[in-house]
């Protein structure tokens, strides 16, 4: 099979499967279901097919004409691996969702737009033409503000999901200005076109670009100052919270930085910038995460935050260990995820104050979080501790100062981390909550999941490798896996972020000697607790578009020949625009 048969087939099987879905409707659950998992796995085998085949060279062209250039499909090693995390990711939560939402209605609405969020990521990291990323860009917005607000008889779901919505499309403002700023002075859309000569670009309209760019970044991967929508994101159902946070849309922004980071990369003051929203992100939702008791929220923040290294890394000019992160990051929050929906599914409740002594109830569950828990602290052996500690490399290497504040945000983690932990599975239960192992469909996600934590930072030197074989626009550094652990071991920032780690870790186990320090810093708590005012800034940018909205609402009629005559007379203008263009 071909490369551009694979490429194609990965982002058509998850939207064929969900269109299947969607003609078949609720009477057959178990038709859907079965649907959703064999598509979902489809498109999973095939991503992973794509990555022997990978490479720098266009493998799909379609021309639409001018304005809009030629779509093409690049699968080189960026877009291939987060491909391939997007689908075997979806596929794991898929599969667990047959447990979770057993008895649940719209299992048809639910299982089709996880196919068509699948699809529309994939569709992004492929895609070569920045035209068509913005289309999929949106796709996947889309498909986001359907999932979050699933429960849609939920208040607060239904305003998660449109908190999500508008956030992420004020940010997608940026990257559409930034694209046609690119058309205009290049007169294409193509990415690996405009990563080659950057320069035909005048030096203020990149800066512009850039700078739109990383708007777009941050408000699609919650962060600074948009970071408050994620957390809220937290009413959709569970398997729903896995994918976005591990395995779609926040990874996104880290991808459309990582991309465009050889354009960038130059222009003044936009590598500060990027490491100062690293920083800021990281070190405030570690804060947040330490003061919060909803389970899912705690595992929001630390997705935030590790975002915020990843933002940091490339910063720091180090896009593989930015990407390897991302990998990591992928499978350990993935299973933290999945095993807090199992627990969630288990007790009926989020509130880690009420948990407690569930480790004895749910042994396997206890198991697999703590694997990622552990992962998410950083600790050795496991996937989070290599990729971590290459970033913390990075940023000692280019940017010592910005470093040290990371250092803190590791102790951090590691505080809020055990928290979490001994808060659900430890201690004595706080009330009468009679919790149940996974299920079979549960354990099928849980258990991969937990051994890819274990062993994928073995993959580091074959990941490099890839990267500096088909990114010829990057300046990746290759290095076999001896070579990496060799690096990881002897730096000396290993050995700090351990230490790090370790106080995180004492300051828990002597939690009650230090309380004392904890109301010392009460207000610190109080400001965490209400998102250091930055809540504000977010919901006045959902109120104002709201309010728009509600300006513009007289202009729906109702009345379908109105409707129809305004849809022509934009059609018409669209084209005027494009003739004049042409």
């Amino acid at each position: 099979m071909t490369t551009s048969t694979l490429a194609i087939l990965t982002i058509a099987f998850p939207w064929v499967g969900a269109m299947l879905i969607w003609l078949v409707g609720d009477k057959y659950n178990k038709v859907i279901t079965t649907l959703a998992v064999a598509f979902a796995a489809l498109a999973g085998v095939s991503a992973l097919a794509l990555i022997p085949t990978a490479g720098d060279q266009a493998v799909f062209s379609y021309s639409f004409g001018a304005p809009y250039g030629i779509f093409t499909f690049v699968p080189d090693g960026l877009g291939v691996m987060l491909a391939s995390i997007a689908t075997v990711i979806g596929c794991l939560a898929v599969i667990f969702s047959i447990d979770y939402m057993k008895g649940e209605d719209q299992l048809a609405r639910y299982y089709a737009f996880i196919l068509f969020f699948i699809g529309g990521m994939v569709g992004l990291v492929l895609t070569g033409n920045m035209f068509c990323m913005f289309l999929f860009w949106e796709i996947t917005a889309l498909c986001s503000y359907a999932l979050i607000s699933f429960n849609n008889d939920d208040p607060k779901a239904v305003a998660g999901g449109i908190k999500a919505l508008i956030i992420t499309q004020v940010g997608g403002v940026g990257l559409l200005i930034g694209a046609l700023i690119i058309y205009t002075y290049t007169g294409s859309f193509e990415i690996n076109a405009f990563l080659k000569n950057p320069s035909l670009v005048p030096a203020g309209m990149l800066s512009l670009t850039a700078f739109g760019f990383l708007a777009a970044a941050a408000a699609k991967s919650a962060q600074f100052p948009f970071q408050t929508w994620l957390p809220d994101a937290m009413e959709a159902p569970t398997p729903i919270s896995a994918l976005i946070h591990a395995a779609t849309m926040v990874n996104a922004g880290v991808y459309l930085l990582a991309r465009f980071y050889p354009a960038f990369e130059s222009v003044p003051g936009w590598r500060t910038s990027v490491l100062a929203v690293g920083v800021i992100t990281a070190l405030i939702t570690s804060v947040m995460g330490l003061v919060a008791n909803d389970l899912k929220r705690v595992l929001a923040y630390s997705t935030v935050s590790q975002l915020g290294y990843m933002v940091f890394a490339i910063g720091a000019g180090s896009v593989f260990a930015s990407q390897f992160h991302l990998f990591s990051h992928a499978i350990f929050k993935a299973l933290l995820f999945l095993a807090a929906g199992a627990v969630i599914h288990s007790v009926g409740t989020r509130d880690m104050r009420k948990m407690g002594g569930l480790g004895k109830q749910m042994p396997l569950v206890r198991s697999v979080f703590i694997i990622g828990s552990l992962a998410l602290a950083g600790i050795p052996i496991l996937n989070g501790f290599w990729s971590k500690e290459l970033i913390l490399e990075a940023g000692i290497a280019h940017a010592p100062v910005w470093t040290a504040f990371m250092f803190i945000g590791a102790g951090l983690t590691a505080l809020y981390t055990l928290r979490m932990v001994w808060l659900v599975f430890y201690g004595e239960p706080r009330e009468h909550l009679h919790g149940h192992d996974a299920g079979p469909a549960m354990k099928v996600a849980l258990i991969p999941l937990a051994i890819g934590a274990i062993i994928s930072w073995l993959a580091a030197g074959w990941m490099g490798e890839l990267f500096h074989a088909t990114l010829p626009y990057h300046e990746i550094h290759t290095a076999g896996l001896g070579e990496i652990l060799l690096e990881v071991v002897s730096a000396p920032a290993t050995y700090a972020a351990l230490a790090v780690i370790a106080l995180g870790g004492i300051a828990w186990w002597q939690r009650q000697k230090l309380s004392g320090i904890q109301k010392a810093f009460g207000f610190l708590s109080s400001a965490a607790e209400n998102s250091f005012g930055f809540e504000a800034i977010n919901r006045a940018i959902v109120n104002t578009v709201e309010k728009l909205a509600e300006g513009i609402r007289p202009l729906q009629t109702g009345i379908l020949s109105w409707n129809i005559a305004g849809i022509l007379g934009a059609i018409i203008l669209i084209l005027i625009a494009v003739v004049w263009g042409a």
